[in-house]
């Protein structure tokens, strides 16, 4: 199984060989609410890290979700669009938002685990 890390803007990412998986955290769902709408990145489109590349709006605000690492967008998660309220039902699952072919692999060592993450939440 691969592993997942976190960043503190509550997004989740996970790595399926070169290119990473990212959502945002349960966490982050709960807070928002109920999700009514999502924008994603273009693929073919280059991000840096920590760049706001996709929006998540719910009934109570909307959030920029940041992209954990930098990298390349290689595909977005249309069933979201279509079906904004997966991300409440399934926010670290198939709720996921885009996928990256990272621009420095290892540059994902360096994101919270699950233990930090939970570590972090209790903090914030």
């Amino acid at each position: 199984m691969s592993e997942t890390r976190f960043t503190k803007d509550h997004e989740w990412v996970r790595l399926e060989g070169d290119v990473a998986v990212v959502g945002i955290t349960d966490h982050a769902q709960e807070a928002l609410g109920d999700v009514v709408f999502i924008e994603l990145p273009e693929p073919g489109r280059d991000v840096a890290e920590a760049e706001a590349c996709a929006v998540v709006e719910s009934v109570k605000a909307a959030s920029d979700v940041y992209a954990p690492l930098a990298g390349h967008v290689v595909e977005t998660n249309a069933a979201i669009v279509d079906d904004p309220g997966l991300v409440n039902r399934a926010a670290e699952g198939d709720a996921w938002f885009f996928k990256l072919r990272l621009a420095d692999r290892a540059a994902f060592a360096g994101l919270m685990d699950a233990a930090a993450y939970a570590a972090f939440l209790e903090t914030a």
